[in-house]
């Protein structure tokens, strides 16, 4: 063994002095090395740093798309990354500078070797399933929607097919390059991981003010300052696009600790996991988002439903005392009274308007049963088609979204879709023998149920992260069921 690590080393060794001595000493290679320098230097000095920046992302951007199609493990924590971070580059960056092309870039690289790979794998079987055929089925609903009568704007669907429906495709990815417990826990603690930087990105808001930069933005559109700003405090969004993206956030996150709780993990660990679901809840009240405060009890009922004992129903309890609790104590803390008259809907002025809006669409809605078109409400609608009768409604809750632009058909198809999705992962999750996979498939259940939960108040699944997370939860269903079938003999495996 000693023998065969000094000959390893010497090889090693041997090969980058030949590599130096007899390839970069050749006459020609220095040369080409000195042309390419010279010409670099000529292009900035001729044409600014602007030629520097290109080259720059040249020299990166081309390894990095061969790394994404090549290593799709990489591929995919790049762009869980890339999904967190890229509406704050974009308050970084200039105005207008079209930061959203590198998630299509992305999105489109992992498709393309999502495909290459399939060629030499052919491993179609992996999406037999009723969640997939659901996805094939929306997606083409999608599709077919450019050719709606009632639609003012074909340039509005173009904007928006490529977030609502080619995203989806994702699932297909994420359910083939899944293949070890190992990565799910990568992308796990990648999640969290991402999840605490956004939390510390809002508690330095709160505490320490906005950086400069944020506060440029801020203050770019008057109305983005006058939606923010409620009851004497501004609302607090992290890293995120908007105060509903980072609550949803939080809350997902404080449910994936909470049930990692149920892991048999050391004392240590556990400690670190109630700290964060604390500092998590702690920061999401900070958004002021009272659509957000409902998520975790609804998720605790349907955990004490999956994993029903007397811990867990002691647990609930508790909880619920507490949260009864802090639904009446009196208290002049504006997010604490937030929270609270989001138990008091009706008392409230912003749900109230809301419910005139749904209510005034309804006709609409009956009449027109493919909708108004992707992309006829919220800004592509406005820029589009401004003086469209749909670009000047608030759609507010997803539900109502998908209704106003797809129709009643589409929401229908969109409803069982998410039937489907909780139904297949209930199902899993009792048939799963695994522990290590049962905690997984339990935590994106709940996770999934949230978001669903959440969509009725607000848009829960259109924007970064939240769209890519709830494509991984999804996946991550399929994928421990495979897994688990794997172990125990009842279908092949393939190499992670």
């Amino acid at each position: 063994m000693p023998n065969d690590t000094t000959g390893n080393n010497a090889s090693r060794g041997s090969f980058w002095s030949n590599l130096i001595l007899h390839k970069y000493s050749k006459l020609i290679v220095l040369f080409v090395l000195l042309i390419t320098s010279l010409t670099i230097s000529f292009l900035i000095a001729s044409q600014g740093a602007v030629m520097g920046i290109l080259i720059i992302i040249a020299l990166i951007g081309l390894p990095a798309v061969y790394a994404i199609v090549a290593y799709p493990k990489f591929g995919i924590i790049v762009f869980i990354i890339a999904a967190f971070l890229v509406n704050h580059a974009s308050r970084i960056l200039p105005d207008n500078t079209p930061i959203g092309i590198v998630m299509d870039l992305l999105t489109y690289l992992l498709i393309l070797g999502f495909f290459i790979k399939q060629r030499t794998e052919n491993r179609w079987d992996y999406f037999k399933d009723p969640i997939s055929y659901f996805i094939l089925a929306w997606l083409a609903y999608n599709l077919l929607e450019v050719i709606n009568p009632s639609a003012s704007s074909v340039l509005a669907w173009v904007y928006t097919v490529r977030t609502v429906a080619f995203l989806m495709l994702m699932y297909f990815v994420f359910v083939f390059h899944i293949r070890s417990k190992d990565f799910i826990k990568t992308l796990i603690k990648v999640w969290l991981i991402l999840e605490v930087i956004a939390a510390i990105s809002a508690f330095q808001q709160e505490n320490f003010g906005f950086f400069d930069f944020e506060k440029k933005w801020l203050n770019a559109e008057p109305l983005r300052v006058s939606l923010l700003f409620i009851s004497g405090h501004m609302r607090k969004f992290g890293i995120f696009s908007d105060p509903v993206v980072f609550a949803y956030n939080m809350i997902a996150a404080s449910i994936l600790c909470l049930t990692l709780l149920f892991r048999n993990f050391k004392t240590y660990k556990k400690v670190i996991l109630v700290g964060m679901i604390i500092f998590f809840l702690t920061v999401m009240m900070y958004s002021g988002t009272r659509a957000s405060f409902v998520l975790l009890p609804a998720a605790l009922v349907m955990l004490a439903i999956l994993k029903f004992n007397k811990q867990i129903l002691f647990a609930v309890i508790v909880a619920a005392v507490f949260l009864g609790i802090l639904i009446k104590i009196p208290t002049s803390n504006p997010s604490l009274v937030r929270f609270q008259t989001a138990f008091a809907p009706s008392k409230d002025a912003s749900f109230n308007v809301r419910a005139e809006n749904q209510k005034r669409i309804q006709p609409y809605i009956l009449t027109h049963p493919l909708g108004g078109g992707l992309g006829s409400v919220g800004i592509w609608g406005q820029r589009f088609a401004p003086n469209s009768y749909l670009a000047k409604f608030p759609p507010d809750s997803g539900y109502v979204r998908v209704a106003v632009e797809m129709g009643w058909i589409g929401l229908l198809l969109f409803c069982t879709f998410n039937f489907i999705i909780l139904k297949k992962g209930i199902y899993y999750y009792y048939l799963i023998k695994d522990p290590e996979l049962k905690i997984y498939c339990l935590a994106m259940i709940l996770i999934i149920f949230a978001l669903d939960f959440g969509n009725y108040p607000q848009q829960a699944f259109v924007q970064y992260p939240t769209n890519i997370l709830f494509y991984l939860a999804m996946a991550i269903l399929n994928v421990t069921m495979r897994l688990d079938l794997q172990q125990r003999g009842l279908q092949p495996t393939i190499a992670a």
